[in-house]
């Protein structure tokens, strides 16, 4: 390339290739994200969540504790996780150590080998009992072990590995007009049940629906009491 000078030189530098060279740019340390893996050793310390299993007694005559403890991957970081770890299942009946026993270690060793563990959920969802299920806080659990897996959801969904499931518009507008068909039942059933009149309001010392205004003054007729004295 050649460049035409104007100017009288007044002195000259021979400029060194480093100089030419442009400068390097310090390369950003990827950060190394880590995951869940059979190879993991055990934290020293790790977030436990207890959960109280109360069963009728035709199934078992104490309640199960079930504990799951997590670990907290890539923790103060954005891709910080909590993953479940092991699971401990605690009885005072001997009944049904063993499979309870093997089942928590094969339900500890399926979270420890990372990826994916909700399908536990399906699986123990789907488990029967042949002698038939039972009913528990108003919902049909059909088998202790369905039992179990509603807790394990419970507890994924917590830890945001499961979404909490939605209800569509249809089902919400099913479930509100069950609701207030329910309520209305309830009131009719007071209403009859009650000796006293529709219009009679709520008592403050005997807590029933029987104070009317008598001769001016409100008066209870359940127990008698009357602000007049």
């Amino acid at each position: 390339m050649v460049k035409k000078i104007d100017s009288k030189i007044v002195g000259f530098k021979v400029k060194s290739q480093e100089q030419e060279a442009p400068a390097a740019v310090p390369a950003t340390p990827e950060v190394e994200v880590q995951h869940m893996h059979e190879d993991m050793p055990r934290p020293e310390k790790l977030l436990g969540s207890t959960y109280k299993l109360k069963t009728p007694e035709h199934i078992s005559e104490h309640s199960l504790f079930i504990t799951i403890n997590d670990v907290i991957l890539n923790e103060g970081t954005e891709h910080e996780v909590r993953r479940p770890f092991e699971v401990f299942i605690n009885s005072k009946s001997l009944e049904h150590y063993q499979w309870i026993v093997a089942l928590t270690r094969i339900m500890s060793a399926v979270f420890r080998k990372g990826g994916d563990c909700t399908f536990l959920v399906e699986e123990l969802r789907s488990v029967f009992d042949p002698r038939g299920g039972y009913w528990n806080k108003g919902k049909y659990v059909p088998s202790l072990i369905a039992e179990i897996g509603n807790i394990i959801e419970l507890h994924l969904t917590e830890i945001g590995m499961l979404g909490k499931p939605e209800v569509d518009e249809h089902q919400q507008a099913f479930l509100e007009a069950k609701k207030a068909e329910l309520e209305g039942k309830t009131e009719e059933a007071e209403a009859e049940n009650s000796s006293f009149p529709p219009s009679a309001t709520l008592c403050y010392k005997c807590h029933n629906k029987s104070v009317i205004v008598k001769d001016g003054c409100q008066t209870c007729l359940n127990c008698g009491d009357s602000k007049c004295g």
